[in-house]
């Protein structure tokens, strides 16, 4: 097996037994790039010489013993998380040339970890979209069959890892934008708990929704990724003081006694019937195991989508009128006034879907219409956080689908919008919640396509999500499928 199809703490236990340096295994990770990016098409931006570079520091660190589990470990990162000196596009026209001058938090974090960064990933533009399809710099592809989409809007970071051209990646998730891409590209995906990690440096979509977090080939990945960026930061006033456990204390392979609420608005039409068995098995395993079942209710989760749509284009609206060519980014060239200099910016600098948001979300801000949109969306908002609170009295953890099919054809519905958002139709009430999300694999379609499970859990227990995952990863072998590229 080669060391670029490893997982980081397999990696870690080799570095530290000195049985290989980190410059061989981003040789690896950057060989393998090389052999199949030009098909999968994960990244926008690939970082060699800085990756080498990071390498031998982390190779420096390793032979003093000042190591920990991601040192020198290859990492790719969704590129609408800034890089002090590494362009951050953000998937977009309007942002094709824009180099950072300081690192968002999570990436100090895994600069202080010694974590090696081997390039930034495709996403959908401004990450609104469930494809990667909305990219300005084209579409990602699935490793599993690349005429199929990755999912999104972190599709690069998801097959990045699937294709074996990482080690583990971070993404983002405001709508499902980390669990969704996971399910599609059989990885693991985490959403944090809002505020659990840091935002600072994180290119802002919607405000209240957005989370940045770890996908990876295992669930052990994911609480180390987690475990390394996760904590209190006073440059973001919305992270919250919660110190961060250990979270590979969770990693038990015991779930003897745990109380798994599924609830019943999710076995709903519009399933597909090959994931809906898939989830159902992967309930009967879990059952097996020693977990309790009891049905639950989330009556108000069917509005959720309509909430989704209505509060983050407002909050897009508000945080994209920052690029209008005046302070960086793409400015049209001519001779206008004010008013025609804006326009003729964004016009051509955003895609056909931010417009459509920016639009949507403008509308729904507007005098005469606020109170019937944006407010009433907030007080719903509220009925579907509080369906959470009631079920979490009943349960430790909720099982769902991660996506209600496995990943449609490039193309299939890029002219069909309420098809495209329906794909997030289970993972959008879990950021109205602010709560944390997992996905992981438990099956494949009989067209070797992924399915995906997500785990629910209560403000700030990611422990319990990971403890579940981890029990059924074990007794599951999913996980260690590999796309045949």
């Amino acid at each position: 097996m080669e060391l670029c199809q490893l997982t980081a703490y397999q990696l870690h236990e080799m570095l530290m037994r000195k049985e290989v340096t980190s410059r061989e295994v981003t040789g690896s990770v950057l060989k393998r790039i090389a052999q199949v990016e030009d098909r999968v098409h994960a990244y926008i931006t690939r970082t060699p010489d800085l990756a080498m570079e990071q390498a031998a520091l982390a190779d420096s660190r390793l032979q003093k013993g000042n190591a920990g589990p991601l040192t020198g470990i290859p990492l790719a990162i969704k590129d609408l998380i800034c890089t002090r000196g590494v362009r951050t596009t953000c998937g977009s026209h309007i942002l094709e040339n824009f180099i950072p001058t300081y690192d968002a938090t999570v990436i100090e974090k895994l600069k202080d970890a010694g974590a090696v960064l081997v390039g930034k990933a495709n996403m959908d533009e401004f990450a609104m979209g469930s494809s990667t399809e909305n990219s300005f710099f084209g579409p990602t592809r699935n490793p599993w069959d690349l005429e199929r989409i990755p999912g999104g809007s972190s599709g690069g970071s998801a097959a990045a890892v699937a294709a074996d051209e990482c080690i583990a990646s971070l993404g983002s998730d405001t709508g499902g934008s980390i669990r969704q891409p996971a399910s599609c590209c059989g990885v693991v995906g985490i959403k944090p708990t809002y505020g659990r990690v840091s935002r600072y440096g994180l290119v802002a979509f919607a405000s209240s929704l957005d989370q940045i977090g770890p996908l990876s080939k295992d669930v052990r990945d994911a609480a180390l990724l987690l475990q390394a960026i996760c904590g209190r930061d006073n440059r973001d006033s919305t992270s919250a003081d919660v110190p961060g456990p250990d979270f590979t204390k969770a990693l038990i392979d015991n779930i003897r006694g745990m109380v798994l609420g599924i609830p019943r608005e999710c076995f709903r039409e519009g399933l597909d019937p090959e994931v809906e068995a898939a989830i159902r098995e992967a309930i009967r395993t879990l059952e097996k195991l020693g977990a309790k079942t009891v049905e639950v209710s989330l009556p108000h989760s069917e509005y959720a989508l309509a909430v989704y749509y209505i509060i983050a284009p407002a909050e897009a609206s508000s945080n994209l009128a920052r690029y209008d060519g005046v302070k960086y980014g793409f400015r049209a060239k001519g001779n206008f006034d004010l008013m025609e200099m804006y326009k003729e910016t964004r016009s051509p600098g955003f895609g056909a879907e931010v417009k459509r948001r920016i639009m949507l979300g403008t509308y729904a801000l507007s005098a005469g219409y606020y109170e019937a949109y944006y407010r009433k969306a907030a007080q719903v908002r509220t009925l579907v956080r509080q369906d959470f609170e009631k079920t979490f009295n009943q349960c430790d953890v909720l099982l769902t689908p991660t996506s209600p099919t496995p990943a449609f054809k490039l193309g299939e519905k890029v002219d069909d919008p309420l098809q495209m958002y329906l794909s997030d139709i289970f993972t959008i009430p879990c950021n109205l919640a602010g709560l944390p999300g997992l996905s992981l694999p438990c099956g494949f379609n009989k067209q070797g396509l992924p399915i995906g499970l997500q785990i629910l859990a209560d403000h700030f227990q990611e422990e319990k999500l990971l403890r579940a995952a981890y029990a059924y990863e074990q007794n599951s072998e999913y996980h260690l499928r590999k796309p045949a590229l």
